[in-house]
């Protein structure tokens, strides 16, 4: 999401950016946090993909073929398609989809996430998220379209074999024209829960299992698009994007209870956006958060276990990021992995695991 200026707010706050189902998203850019300038280390970009304004990139999400090849997927709200990168070099390698309501067609894709060979896409204005199977973009199935709203990110997780979880967030507003926030009692809407259950290379079954949401003025969530878990210490990070009330990402737990708990507001200056968690069997790690400044992209990481803050760092060219990914395993060119970050609107930027470990003084290895 974008944030605007919003005139009618008393001392010209900021809003966030959650729009009228169907039409386009605002191109008005947040502040420019440029008081990260002397905290923030640079890390260089190790490449950045062509630049193709008319899409608007948003989020993105890696695959490697059994082969050994990465592929960096990443949804294009405007044109209503994926464009697939080369992982290794960001090379355009094909485009798939079109504008529609069938199978293997897109309206508004936003969310992206791959698990094994399935791809799971969020469409906003098509209120459901598609499930593909990789390589050939084959439909698997289509999910939440009986609950979802105006839905944006996902996280998933497998639950017992065969089965995944699958948790999606619903921006929903009570009126997108002037972005008002639901009351909030019903704010406990905000994150759909849904089974997947998978067998032949079939989606089998679908339950809708219920939401969740906090209800109180500490911990509700107004404006959400991310989100990311993690099993090991039964915990959720959620994007709370609504600058109004204060952005950062609140801490609930995998059941959906808030925990009293967010990340330090004073390191969000712009609007907290993407999370990515890179982790270690003995429950060590790092999560990695996105402040989504107009100047550049501000990466703050956190420690796994206590979330205790580690340090940030921008690249030289990345900037407004919306949605983040980390492949955590080894490519090619990546040998300690990779974390790509959605620029602009209008591309990826590509970081190297190693430089971001060496200027942060971060493990590029669990041993």
């Amino acid at each position: 999401m974008k944030n605007a200026l919003t005139a009618a707010l008393a001392l010209a706050l900021l809003t966030a950016g959650c729009t009228t189902p169907g039409a386009p998203d605002p191109s008005s850019r947040v502040m420019p946090a440029r008081v990260f300038g002397a905290e923030a280390t640079s890390v260089p970009e190790s490449f950045m993909t062509p630049e193709t304004v008319a899409d608007e990139i948003d989020s993105v999400a890696s695959w490697q073929s059994p082969e050994g090849r990465t592929w960096l997927i990443a949804t294009a709200k405007e044109t209503h398609l994926l464009v697939v990168y080369d992982g290794d070099t960001g090379q355009e390698l094909r485009r798939f989809g079109e504008r529609g309501e069938k199978p293997g067609q897109f309206n508004r894709p936003n969310g992206i996430a791959v698990r094994g060979d399935l791809l799971f896409v969020v469409e906003r204005d098509n209120h459901r998220v598609q499930v593909l199977r990789l390589p050939d973009f084959s439909p698997v199935g289509l999910v939440g379209a009986e609950q979802l709203r105006s839905p944006y990110g996902l996280w998933l997780t497998e639950t017992a074999p065969g089965e995944l979880e699958m948790l999606v967030t619903d921006s929903f507003m009570a009126d997108y024209r002037t972005e008002t926030v639901p009351p909030l009692s019903e704010l406990d809407q905000r994150v759909k829960r849904y089974r997947l259950r998978f067998a032949g290379g079939a989606l089998a079954g679908v339950d809708y299992t219920g939401h969740f949401g906090d209800t109180t003025e500490a911990g509700a969530l107004r404006m959400v698009e991310s989100i990311a878990g993690d099993t090991m210490h039964d915990r959720l990070l959620i994007a709370e994007e609504d600058v109004r009330v204060g952005t950062t990402l609140r801490v609930y737990t995998l059941d959906g209870k808030y925990t009293r708990r967010s990340l330090p507001r004073e390191r969000f200056k712009a609007q907290a956006e993407g999370v990515a968690l890179w982790t270690c069997p003995d429950g060590s790690g790092y999560w990695i958060t996105t402040d989504q400044s107009s100047d550049l992209t501000v990466f703050h990481v956190f420690d796994r276990r206590e979330l205790g803050y580690l340090g940030s760092f921008t690249g030289g060219k990345v900037a407004l990021t919306d949605g983040i990914w980390l492949q955590q395993s080894a490519t090619a060119r990546f040998p300690a992995g990779v974390l790509y970050a959605a620029h602009d609107d209008r591309g990826v930027g590509a970081f190297d695991w190693r430089d971001i470990a060496r200027a942060l003084e971060l493990r590029t290895a669990c041993r």
